[in-house]
Order: structure tokens, then sequence, then C-alpha cells
């Protein structure tokens, strides 16, 4: 199986998972990136103040994400740019929280995806005195990027699984997470409450 899989990364305009105003996405087959993506989220409502510490970090106003999709037009292009791979972002934690709690505040269906964090990842292939993904991405031979672009965090991510994979020797995502020690994870879905039946007299 050749090494195949999307990078994902977020940037939130609040400190609520369900904050997405920016996404970037980084597709790799055979171990080449291949395609990007990226786009402006129009956060959804209740979770769409954006706050002076994120902007400070991204650098993404109000303004800019005023004329965007908001998150249930955006879902669609994204699982299409995904597909079936497997996701894989740096502290993944985070990026799937924004994956389900946006499809939460919206209603929409969470995809249920299987990802693998490349935080994790680094953790076990490099020696570095920080894993920030500016470090990592150096140490993979990815640097000189725009770091909290998403697009460009998405491709630094990339490149980190990649320079893994061939460290490590192995051909596909699988191979090189059970190399690493290190769990894919899939998205946990909520199941809909089953309401109580109720008591016959």
């Amino acid at each position: 199986m050749p090494l195949d899989f999307t990078a994902i990364d977020f940037e939130t305009a609040n400190s609520s998972s369900a904050s997405a105003c920016s996404v970037g996405l980084a597709r790799v087959r055979d171990g080449e990136v291949v395609a990007t993506a990226g786009w402006l989220i129009k956060p959804p409502p209740g979770h769409d103040e954006f706050l002076d510490f994120h902007i400070g970090i991204h650098g993404i106003r109000p303004e800019h994400c005023a004329d965007a999709l908001g998150w249930s037009e955006q879902l669609t292009p994204l699982a299409a740019f995904a597909g079936a791979d497997v996701l894989v972002a740096h502290n993944a934690g985070f990026d799937m929280a924004v994956l389900r709690r946006a499809c939460e505040a919206t209603g929409d269906e969470c995809p249920p995806y299987r990802y693998l964090c490349s935080l994790q990842l680094a953790r076990k292939t490099y020696e570095l005195p920080s894993y920030r993904l500016p470090f990592v991405a150096a140490e993979a031979g990815f640097s000189e990027f725009d770091h909290h672009d998403a697009v460009a965090d998405s491709l630094a991510c990339a490149h980190i699984v990649i320079d893994a994979a061939r460290r490590a020797g192995v051909s596909n995502i699988a191979d090189l997470a059970a190399s690493a020690g290190v769990r894919m994870g899939r998205i946990a879905i909520a199941e809909p409450a089953v309401p109580a039946l109720s008591a016959v007299a």
C-alpha cells in the first residue's frame, strides 16, 4: 500500500473548538504532495466571536470571514478533498475536535475519519528541544513557512509524516503508526439518544 493521506489544519476564532475560521488541506499520494486547498470559514453562530488573542496568532479578522461560506456549506468540499483518507494533523486532538464540535454546532453529520497525530509521531521519530510545528517541520526538511496559515501548516504536517515514513522505512500510514508505536484514532460520533420506553400500567 502506498503512503496516502490528507494533512489538515484548522484555525479558530476563539477558544471554542467549533469556531473554525480557516482550514488548510494537503493531499499526499505515494509519499508526494499532489494537491493543496484552503479557504476561510464563517464560524457557526454562537461561536463566531473573534478574540484578540486568536487574531494575534493567525491574523484572521471578522471582516475576512464576513463573506465566507459557513461550516455547513464548507463541509462538503472538505470531505470531497479528503475522501476516505486517513487525516493527519499536528496535535490531532485539536483538529479532530474542531471537526466534531463544528458539526455538532451546525447539526451536520461528522464523517468518522480515522486520524494520526504528527505531534505524537514526531516525539517518537526525532530528538528535539521543542515539538512545535516549525521545529519539527525544519527537522523534516520543510522550513521557512508561514506558521498559522492553515495551508502552510497542513503542508508542514504532510512533510513531517513523509519524512518520518522515510526514516522508518515504511510505505503506508498504518505501518508508520505501528512502527512508531502511535495509535491511529477515529473521530467518535455521538449516538443519537434513544427515547425511554413508557412504563405500561
